[in-house]
C-alpha cells in the first residue's frame, strides 16, 4: 500500500466486472475453455501494476522534480507498449502525466496536479498476475533537465493550471505528451507525442536527440533539436488527438498513426469526418516518405452504444510483417482490431489533400474511393468487445507469438474530470482502475 494512502485500502478489481480480480481470473479461465473450443479470441493471463507512488517514483529518476504528488500513483504506462525482448517483458511510456478538465465560468480548464511529472520510458515484466517495474528511465532535454507533460505554446495548446484549476501555470515548449514508443536496433527508441503533433528521437538513457515536427509549426525555445519535416496539413491535429500510435516495420521505417481526423476546414468537420491519416517515416533518410488515408468503421459499429463521430480514434498500431499493420479502432468503451497492407498505390503523400486550402478536404469527403481518393483496404481481425476479461481503453498493443497478443490500458494514473477529481486537502480521489495487462489467444494467426 502506498504510503500516502494511509486509511485507504483499495480492492484490486477487473476493470471490466467490477469483481475482485482472483474471481474474475476464475471467471475469465472458465470462460476461456468455452472459448477456446468454440474457436473465440479470449484471455489467457491478466496482470497489474500495484501501488507506487508517483513522487518517489519521479524522484528516484530526477531527484526534486516532484514536491508534492496529491496522492497519485504511478499509471499512464499503457500509453504504448513494445516487446523487450526476454518473454514477457516490455517496454512501455507514460502520457504527459496526470491531468484533468475542471469547468470554470462554463468554459473547461485543463489541470496538471503533478506539474513536475516527467514523461518516463518504463519497462516492465509480467510475473504471474503482477506487473513489476524493473526499469524506468526519464525523458529529458539536450542539459538532462526534465521534458515535463506540460503544453507548448500559448494559443495552439491547451492552456495548463494547477489541480484545482484556479491557478495558471507556465507552457514549457520542451514539454511532451508521449503515446506510441518502439525501440530501434540500435537501441534508441522512437516516440510519438500529440502537441506538435512530433515524432520523437530520443537515446537509449532518454535524451531527446531530434524532435520532428510538422512545417511551420515554429516551435522556439527548446533544449533540443527540432526539425521541421512533418507535412504542414498536420498543423489541424485536434486538441488532445495527435499522434498516438506508432510502429516499426522490418525493413527499419516507421508508420505514425494521426489519433483523430485533421479539423480540416475547422473543428466541425474534423469531428464528423471518418477518415483519418498514416505517415510512413525513413529514419535513414529523416524524411517523411508516404502517407495513407485511413477510413474508420462507423462509430456505432465500432461501438454500439455510441452515436457520436468524434469519439473515433486511433489508439495503437503494431507491425505485422512486410507492409501489414494491426490497428487498434476505438471508443473510451470499446475496441476493434484491423489489419491493413501498406499499398504504395495508396500514397497520398504531396497531393491535393497536403493543401490545407483544398476543397472539399478529404476529412469532408463521405466517400474517398469515389471521388478518387485512395484508402488503405482494412480486415477485421477481432472486435474485442466479444472477449470477455478485456479492460477498457485499451491503447498498447505487442505481439507475443504467432497468435497471441499483449494489450494495456491506460488508467489515466487514477484520474477523473471535475472538481470532485481531489479531495478538500488536494489529494486524489482515485478512480479505482488499474493498470492491467491482458494476454488475448486469437482464434487465427496474426
Amino acid at each position: 500500500m502506498s504510503p500516502h494512502a494511509t486509511g485507504r485500502r483499495r480492492v484490486h478489481r477487473s476493470v471490466t466486472t467490477g469483481l475482485p480480480l482472483a474471481l474474475a481470473a476464475a471467471l475469465v479461465a472458465a470462460g476461456t475453455a468455452e472459448a477456446s473450443s468454440s474457436g473465440e479470441a479470449h484471455v489467457t493471463r491478466t496482470a497489474t501494476l500495484g501501488d507506487i507512488p508517483l513522487g518517489a517514483f519521479s524522484n528516484a529518476l530526477l531527484p526534486g522534480s516532484v514536491d508534492n504528488d496529491r496522492g497519485v500513483d504511478l499509471g499512464g504506462i499503457g500509453s504504448d507498449i513494445y516487446p523487450a525482448g526476454r518473454k514477457g517483458e516490455y517496454w512501455t511510456v507514460t502520457d504527459r502525466g496526470p491531468n484533468g478538465q475542471i469547468k470554470v465560468d462554463g468554459k473547461k480548464r485543463r489541470t496538471f496536479p503533478v506539474p513536475g511529472f516527467d514523461p518516463a520510458i518504463v519497462k516492465i515484466r509480467v510475473s504471474g498476475d503482477t506487473l513489476k517495474v524493473i526499469d524506468a528511465i526519464p525523458v529529458t532535454t539536450s542539459s538532462g533537465k526534465a521534458v515535463t507533460g506540460l503544453s507548448d505554446q500559448a494559443g495552439r495548446d491547451e492552456a495548463p493550471y494547477s489541480y484545482d484549476a484556479k491557478t495558471a501555470l507556465s507552457y514549457n515548449p520542451n514539454g511532451l505528451d508521449t503515446e506510441g514508443i518502439v525501440r530501434a536496433a540500435d537501441g534508441t527508441f522512437w516516440l510519438v507525442d500529440e502537441y506538435g503533433p512530433s515524432l520523437v528521437h530520443v537515446s537509449a538513457r532518454g535524451k531527446v536527440l531530434t524532435r520532428y515536427v510538422p512545417e511551420g509549426l515554429n516551435l522556439t525555445g527548446t533544449d533540443y533539436p527540432v526539425v521541421e519535416a512533418l507535412p504542414s496539413v498536420f498543423l489541424h491535429r485536434k486538441i488532445n488527438r495527435g499522434f498516438e500510435g506508432l510502429a516499426l516495420l522490418p525493413d527499419g521505417d516507421l508508420v505514425l498513426a494521426l489519433q483523430s481526423p485533421l479539423s480540416l476546414p475547422d473543428g466541425d468537420a474534423g469531428d464528423a469526418s471518418r477518415t483519418t491519416r498514416l505517415l510512413r517515416f525513413s529514419p535513414r533518410k529523416k524524411a517523411v516518405t508516404a502517407e495513407y488515408a485511413y477510413r474508420f468503421d462507423p462509430v456505432n459499429v465500432v461501438d454500439p452504444s455510441e452515436d457520436d463521430t468524434s469519439e473515433l480514434k486511433i489508439s495503437s498500431i503494431m507491425a505485422v510483417g512486410g507492409d501489414r499493420l494491426l490497428v487498434e479502432e476505438r471508443t473510451d468503451k470499446a475496441a476493434r482490431l484491423e489489419e491493413v497492407k501498406l499499398d504504395h498505390r495508396s500514397d497520398i503523400l504531396g497531393g491535393a489533400y497536403d493543401d490545407d486550402t483544398t476543397s472539399p478536404s478529404l476529412e469532408q469527403l463521405d466517400d474517398p474511393a469515389a471521388a478518387c481518393v485512395p484508402v488503405l483496404g482494412k480486415r477485421l481481425v477481432v472486435d474485442l468487445n466479444t472477449v470477455t476479461g478485456m479492460p477498457l481503453k485499451i491503447e498498447g498493443i505487442a505481439r507475443v507469438d504467432h497468435d497471441t497478443l499483449a494489450l494495456i490500458n491506460d488508467n489515466d494514473f487514477g484520474m477523473t474530470d471535475g472538481a470532485g477529481a481531489f479531495d478538500a486537502q488536494g489529494r486524489l480521489v482515485d478512480s479505482g482502475i488499474e493498470t492491467t495487462l491482458v494476454y488475448v489467444r486469437l482464434p487465427k494467426g496474426l
